[in-house]
């Protein structure tokens, strides 16, 4: 893939400028749907995608299974070219675990359905999509990270681009002989399509107020991944299994906390596998890496491994409030656009379709009114992306299914019976939307009042210690940077986390990124940012909001393989 090096361009100690029509931040499949699109409507443009990861595909993980509706209508002829997508779905299977035991369902709601459909790597269908994109003359920046909202001036009343990241800063503050000051990508509309929880993101819904007056936060989950390579005579390619129930079970001391698995069979001899935990769960004792390590001491479970041997790991959040937690998606300059908006179908557990669809949207809007009118202007609003949004099968789709995830969260089964019945039955037609209760991160209850959770030994055949696991991610930082994670009141880690919740950092990262240690008879919180993963589970879990989250060096986090 062609990559443009841009260090040489930024070493001015002023901010240098590029001007493009159209700049989109995030080379997920949002992010290039929407590349690919504006490139299809009009070949002229000058549009350019910056992606943190040191290369498109490499901060991207997921499942994944996909549907490739939204495939077909991007790139009708995509069968004929060189493309990943090889392994079509050949049996799909629900089961309800207890402590001991396997239960098959002998329905499976219509979501779970997967004739016709994928098992894909994402990272590899986003190589493929950068390389189409590129083919189209879209601009792709890999390694560089949007670091700030540019505004026309100081009222920010309008987007004119973003603010690429400066390199080259020490971890005391001071600008080192490589410093770079970061670029300005200037564009008459910037796409913001950073994924989950995108810091970007995050200062736009503030800003232009966004979620005033829904009161529709978002909801997510925490999903925990591994792929293995198991012996040849186990592999059933095609093969989809999910599990729900144990051990996110009163029994190990859950109350009613969503979640489940899926292992999938696809490539050669691999299993991609992963265990989802929403993060509305309430015990602070919960650790959603060790949970996904206990599910693998299942009988059922652990026979799907026999004899493999893990090769890659990985972590990301998930949106899962649906449609019911969508912000406004358009602004004075710009729209979002994939998961920083909301697009995914929680009960199919698919969002990259949705993803697609919302950028291939996104730019029908920002050509038609904007670019397309008097050759484009800055701080407009692409005002028909709603309005197209709302006329689509993706609305329709997640209307559907638009009060799941609440119904998962009033009772466990309940949520599952209501999908079921809905996806057969009424499919949408209830004559009521209902709210989420409330925040995630409000959700913990004291320590003091949530019993302890067993957690197995790490046995390094089938379970592991979180740090060997992480060696599997290929994470890396430059060590001498700023963290990229603060805190913005450093006492309330102890004085509160640590006091009334036992230091939950400590438990949801899955990359050992906080750890509580003892300073001169004195408990501290230390952040190894240096290990993150880029999941941003720390950004919506923590208790207080007290942690930000935002961009690190470009091209610093995980690097997965094809195979993630």
């Amino acid at each position: 893939m062609l990559r443009r090096t841009l260090r040489k361009m930024c070493a001015a100690p002023e901010r240098m400028k590029e001007e493009f029509d159209v700049v989109i931040v995030g080379g997920g499949p949002a992010g290039l749907s929407t590349a690919i699109k504006l490139k299809q409507m009009n070949a002229d443009l000058r549009v350019g995608l910056v992606e943190k990861g040191s290369m498109v595909g490499a901060h991207t993980l997921s499942g994944a299974c996909i549907e490739t509706h939204a495939l077909d209508e991007l790139l009708p002829d995509w069968k004929t070219k060189d493309h990943p997508i090889k392994q079509e779905v050949t049996s799909d299977a629900m089961y309800l675990l207890t402590k001991n035991a396997a239960h098959k369902s002998p329905y499976l709601p219509a979501t779970l359905h997967n004739d016709g459909n994928y098992i894909v790597s994402l990272g590899a269908v986003c190589k493929f999509l950068g390389e189409e994109a590129e083919a189209l003359g879209v601009e792709i920046y890999p390694g560089f990270a949007a670091a700030d909202l540019h505004y026309k001036d100081e009222t920010k009343n309008e987007i004119r681009g973003v603010i690429l990241n400066d390199t080259g800063i020490k971890k005391n503050g001071e600008k080192g002989a490589d410093y770079d000051a970061g670029m300005i990508f200037e564009a008459k509309q910037t796409v913001f399509a950073e994924g989950c929880r995108g810091s970007c993101t995050k200062k736009l819904e503030e800003v232009f107020g966004l979620r005033k007056g829904k009161n529709n936060f978002q909801s997510y989950g925490l999903g925990i991944k591994e792929v293995w390579e198991i012996p040849k005579e186990h592999h059933k390619p095609g093969q989809i299994i999910h599990t729900i129930g144990w051990p996110l079970t009163k029994g190990e001391n859950h109350d009613n906390t969503y979640g489940g698995s899926f292992i999938y069979h696809y490539g050669d001899q691999l299993v991609s596998t992963g265990f989802v935990v929403a993060l509305d769960y309430k015990n602070p004792h919960t650790r959603p890496y060790m949970e996904m390590q206990k599910w693998k001491t299942h009988p059922f479970v652990a026979d799907q491994f026999k004899g493999g041997k893990p090769i890659s790991y990985g972590a990301r959040t998930i949106v899962e409030g649906g449609l019911w937690s969508l912000p406004k998606l358009d602004f004075p300059g710009g729209v979002l656009v994939g998961d920083c908006a909301g697009f995914l179908n929680l009960p199919k557990i698919k969002g990259t379709h949705c993803a697609m669809k919302s950028g291939m949207l996104a730019a029908e809007a920002i050509f038609e009114d904007v670019l397309n009118k008097n050759g484009g202007e800055f701080g407009k609003n692409a005002t028909s992306y709603e309005t197209r949004f709302e006329n689509s099968w993706l609305y329709k789709e997640l209307h559907t299914v638009r009060n799941c995830r609440q119904m998962f969260a009033k009772n466990f089964y309940l949520g599952a019976i209501y999908t079921g019945v809905t996806s057969m039955f009424t499919k949408g037609m209830e004559p009521f939307t209902l709210a989420h209760h409330a925040p995630d991160h409000k959700s913990l209850k004291p320590a003091a009042n949530s019993p302890k959770i067993s957690y197995p030994k790490p046995d390094n055949v089938l379970t592991f210690d979180l740090l060997t696991n992480h060696s599997r991610s290929g994470t890396n930082h430059n060590g001498d940077q700023p963290a990229h994670l603060k805190l913005k009141k450093s006492e309330i880690a102890v004085e509160h986390n640590l006091k009334i919740f036992d230091g939950p950092e400590g438990k949801y990262c899955p990359a050992q990124v906080y750890e509580y240690v003892e300073k001169d008879g004195k408990k501290e919180l230390v952040i190894n940012a240096q290990n993150c993963l880029h999941c941003k589970a720390c950004d919506i879990k923590d208790p207080t909001q007290n942690i930000d989250w935002a961009v690190p060096e470009g091209g610093g986090g995980p690097n997965y393989n094809a195979a993630m």
